[in-house]
Order: C-alpha cells, then sequence, then structure tokens
C-alpha cells in the first residue's frame, strides 16, 4: 500500500492541544503511531493533494549548495548558543534567502512539532536534504553533538561549492569563444555566401568543390533553417535519454574519464576530491563506516568510480582495512590508497582523509588554470579555421575569373 499524507488534530504528551501532518498507509496506522509517540488523537484526515504552480516551479528549482551551507553554519551557531531545535528552526525559515528551503523548513519544523527526530523529518524531503545532509544530522544527534557535525556538514558544503565553481569559471571563456565562433559561422553562411552565390551564378562555369559544399550548405541553412534547430534539441534530448539510463550513465562516466587535453584528468580527481572528503567528513561524525562509504559512493558524481565502492564495503564488512579492496579495485590511485593504509595504521583515518581531499582538490585548480591557458588559444585557432574556410572557398573561384568569364 502507498503512503499519503495526513493531517490530525491531537494533545501531545505535554498536554498541549497541537496539529501536524504525518505520512502513513492508513488513518488506522497513522494514529497507531500517532499513540506510540504519546498522543491523544481527536481527528484524523487525508490530506487532499492539490498542486500549484509554486510545487510544479519547486521541481525544477534545485536549493543551492550556498543555502544549504548557510542554513547549517546558522543552525550550528544558535543551537550552540542554547536556542532550542524548534526555536533554531523558526528563525531559519524567516531568515533564508530561497524561497523552496523556507517552505521546506517550515515543514521539517511542524513535523519536529510531531515528535519525530530532525533527521527524520529532513529525510522526507530529498530532493532538498542529500543522504550527506540527513546521515550527517542523524549523527550528530545519536552522538549529541549535533552543532559540532552541523559546522562539519557546512565546511563540506562550502568545500563542495567552491570546487564547482572553480570547474565552471574554468569552463566560461571556453564556452563564450564556442559560442562567438558558431555566431560567426551563422552569419558568414547567411549573410555573406549568398552574395558571392549570385555572382558565381551568372559566371556558369565549374566552380571549386569546397565552394559548392559551402554554398549547399547555405542554401539548406536559409531554405530549412528548422531542420538545423530540430537536430541539434533532438539529439540532445536523445543523450540526456540514454544517459539516464543505468547503461548509459556508466558509459558516459568512462567517455569523461578518457576525454583528451587531461580533461578525463581532471574529472577523476574531482570525483577522487569528493571521495575523501565525504568519506572524511561522515566517519568523523561518528557514521558507520559501511554507511559512509554508501552515500560516500553517491556523492562522487562517476559510476566508474562509485560502483567499485560497492565490493570495497563488502571486504570491509568481512573484516578487511580500507586501503586494501580500494586498491585492488584498480580505480584509484597509488597516493591514495597509500596514504589511507597510514591513516588506518595510526588510527588518523579522517585526517588523512582531508588532506587527500585538500591535495586533490589543489590539483584540480592548478590544472584547470594549464587547461584554460590552453583552451584559449586552441579555440582562437578554431575561429580562426571557421573564417579562413569560408573565406578561401569563397574566393578560389575568384583564381579562375577570367577563365570563368571566357
Amino acid at each position: 500500500m502507498s503512503s499519503a499524507t495526513y493531517t490530525f488534530k491531537g494533545i501531545d504528551p505535554n498536554g498541549a492541544p497541537t496539529r501536524g501532518e504525518v505520512q502513513g498507509e492508513s488513518s488506522a496506522q497513522v494514529a497507531a503511531q500517532l499513540r506510540g509517540r504519546g498522543f491523544t488523537v481527536v481527528e484524523i484526515s487525508r490530506k487532499r493533494m492539490a498542486y500549484t504552480l509554486q510545487d510544479i516551479r519547486d521541481l525544477y528549482t534545485p536549493v543551492g549548495s550556498r543555502d544549504l551551507t548557510v542554513m547549517a553554519r546558522q543552525m550550528a551557531t544558535m543551537v550552540s548558543s542554547g536556542l532550542s531545535l524548534l526555536r533554531a528552526l523558526y528563525v531559519l525559515e524567516e531568515q533564508t534567502e530561497s524561497p523552496k528551503l523556507a517552505r521546506t523548513i517550515v515543514a521539517v519544523r511542524q513535523d519536529v512539532e510531531t515528535g519525530f527526530a530532525l533527521s527524520q523529518a529532513m529525510s522526507k524531503h530529498p530532493a532538498v536534504f542529500s543522504d550527506l545532509f540527513v546521515s550527517m544530522v542523524a549523527a550528530g544527534e545519536a552522538g549529541g553533538n549535533l552543532e559540532e557535525v552541523l559546522e562539519r556538514l557546512a565546511n563540506q558544503l562550502e568545500k563542495d561549492d567552491h570546487l564547482k565553481r572553480t570547474v565552471r569559471s574554468a569552463m566560461v571563456y571556453p564556452t563564450l569563444i564556442g559560442c562567438f565562433a558558431l555566431a560567426v559561422l551563422v552569419a558568414m553562411v547567411t549573410l555573406i555566401v549568398p552574395v558571392f552565390a549570385g555572382i558565381f551564378k551568372n559566371l556558369h562555369g565549374q566552380l571549386p568543390a569546397l565552394t559548392k559544399v559551402l554554398m549547399a550548405v547555405s542554401n539548406a541553412f536559409r531554405s530549412e533553417w528548422y531542420i538545423f534547430v530540430i537536430v541539434p534539441i533532438a539529439l540532445a534530448w536523445g543523450f540526456r535519454a540514454a544517459k539516464r539510463t543505468d547503461r548509459g550513465q556508466l558509459v558516459w562516466d568512462r567517455i569523461k574519464l578518457n576525454f583528451p587535453m587531461r580533461i578525463g584528468e581532471i574529472v577523476r580527481k574531482v570525483a577522487i576530491a569528493r571521495f575523501a572528503r565525504t568519506l572524511a567528513t561522515l566517519t568523523s561524525a561518528g557514521v558507520p563506516i559501511l554507511q559512509a562509504l554508501e552515500i560516500t559512493a553517491k556523492t562522487t558524481g562517476n559510476r566508474v568510480i562509485a560502483d567499485p565502492l560497492a565490493e570495497v564495503a563488502e571486504r570491509v564488512k568481512d573484516g578487511e582495512s580500507l586501503a586494501v579492496p580500494l586498491e585492488r579495485s584498480g580505480v584509484f590511485p597509488k597516493i591514495v590508497t597509500q596514504m589511507l593504509a597510514v591513516g588506518e595504521e595510526t588510527g588518523n583515518l579522517d585526517e588523512m582523509l582531508h588532506k587527500l581531499a585538500d591535495f586533490y582538490d589543489d590539483e584540480v585548480e592548478t590544472m584547470l588554470k594549464a587547461l584554460t591557458s590552453i583552451i584559449e588559444p586552441v579555440m582562437m585557432l578554431v575561429v580562426g579555421a571557421i573564417v579562413g574556410l569560408v573565406v578561401i572557398a569563397m574566393y578560389l573561384p575568384m583564381f579562375d575569373v577570367y577563365n570563368l568569364v571566357k
């Protein structure tokens, strides 16, 4: 039976009237759940799901990592200052700049008021709070050090966001140059080539093959322009649909790791940096190693690196150390497995993982700067080649213009 949302009115264990929402399979199951938590149930009704425009917008508006970072840091500060969890949630829902996150915090606060643990309430909103976020909060609740865990979580989110922004900023210039090259090509094909085509038409001679091809492309672009719009969109849609499949995602992740110009190496280092920092954050917060490996596999962003972690978890469950099965997987560089082995031997695994993450973050930044310096002249050469090709195609017939006139 599928789960549904039920609203209820009742009296809490302290004798105060209360109301809220609970997920359950039936009203009887919800009533039993509430009575088990000490509530006296007065009324239960199934909530009608009316989807508004805001609900639809929320589906396509992700909460930014910066908003989650600020939320985690503010909550850590308020809890460490002695504010109750409910009071902290009230403050957060009023202060957060993200409307979607504010509405989510309201729902979390209502669940906490009805007796749910904070991690349980957050787990109902997987689109906002990741497995990493929920597991860290659960570990903090279990260990009684929620404020410390939230501070670590904020640092983790901050580092992840910095890494993403570094990669994005490195791709801005090449993307702009690529768009410029495309715009130049379209302008020349639609505006300049037709002028030359009219001249060549009156010469009644044999044109060079390159000129013929360019004129054919120009005619097709002007008369059947919709094909040049529909085909790229269809290819992009097909590519995204293929990526959503299990095999398609795995194939694409393998391709990313083998991109030329050291792009594949950067992708691998980004994934390893995420692996090391996420695992360090989870284990230092007290999350069991098997659960930490499961969550970490979901955050690496690459199946080729994430899939072997399931086998690593099985080997760790059987009593092996972490470094040995990681080395056997053949996915992680020698430096990673060696440093983890030292960390396990000395009892400083968390610290060693943090050092690995910092090392690979620095490596990614250095390689991105080097890649950008290489891509800039390459892109300029590409733009020059495109313009030069069109110019040559248009002026090749001029070399035979006297023969064409005769």
